[in-house]
């Protein structure tokens, strides 16, 4: 047992002493259940497995390149620059409305995509271009 694990554990037990730790209102609960509703059944013991060893699914990925996007074009000051970025992020948002079952169109749901592209096109036409 390594000293973190030591510690953690003589915290616990301290607090169980004292009083300050009241876990009966948790006792005989269940646990919570993981997020996989949109997995599908057969694929539910392979994610779950790549989960715990650290991998995420694709759509979890590609949700993260999004939202990672959406934050650069929010810092980026070159128009230039964040017009490439939108592209490569409406690119990102047709990709994964293309592998869902169900699309849904996610860049007309977005309020804050839809609040750059405003920008974008109001810059531009002051621009002239």
């Amino acid at each position: 047992m390594d000293i973190l694990s030591r510690i953690a554990e003589r915290k616990i037990s301290q607090a169980i002493e004292d009083g300050s730790l009241d876990f009966a209102r948790w006792k005989n609960m269940p646990l919570p259940a993981d997020d996989d509703m949109q997995v599908p059944d057969d694929l539910k013991i392979a994610y779950k497995m790549l989960k715990n060893a650290g991998y995420l699914p694709p759509e979890i990925e590609a949700k993260k390149e999004i939202q990672q996007l959406e934050e650069m074009i929010a810092r980026t000051e070159d128009e230039h620059v964040r017009l490439k970025q939108m592209k490569k992020l409406n690119l990102l948002l047709m990709k994964m409305e293309a592998t869902r079952k169900t699309p849904t169109n996610l860049a007309a749901q977005d309020h804050y995509y839809n609040k750059i592209v405003e920008r974008i096109s109001v810059n531009c036409r002051k621009d002239g271009r």
